[in-house]
């Protein structure tokens, strides 16, 4: 899928991402279309697209954005990611909890 717009650079950075949604289980024509859409998000944010959406200049990187939604970091994962837990770990009282109820009840 890798365009012909596309430098040498982001064709190595596609077929990373690619390979990488691959290894963690999502089929081909997922990974290929996630990894062309954060491509191209990257283009957008670096100056390298023609047009570019206002999401994708004034958002998160994707890097970092998805460094943030981990279990690691400061933030951590969000509320809805600690609320889902809770709900798989059927624990009572979580929809009024606070994220740092949340947190603290799936840890």
């Amino acid at each position: 899928m890798p365009q012909r717009s596309w430098s040498s650079k982001r064709e190595r950075q596609y077929q990373h991402i690619k390979d990488g949604l691959e290894e963690r289980g999502r089929p081909e024509p997922v990974a290929e279309e996630i990894a062309a859409r954060t491509v191209n998000k990257e283009r957008a944010r670096a100056g390298e697209a023609r047009q570019a959406s206002r999401t994708s200049t004034e958002d998160l990187s994707s890097g970092r954005r998805g460094g943030l939604r981990s279990h690691r970091g400061a933030d951590g994962r969000t509320r809805d990611q600690l609320y889902a837990e809770a709900r798989a770990k059927n624990i009572k009282g979580r929809s009024s909890m606070t994220k740092a109820q949340l947190e603290k009840a799936v840890s």
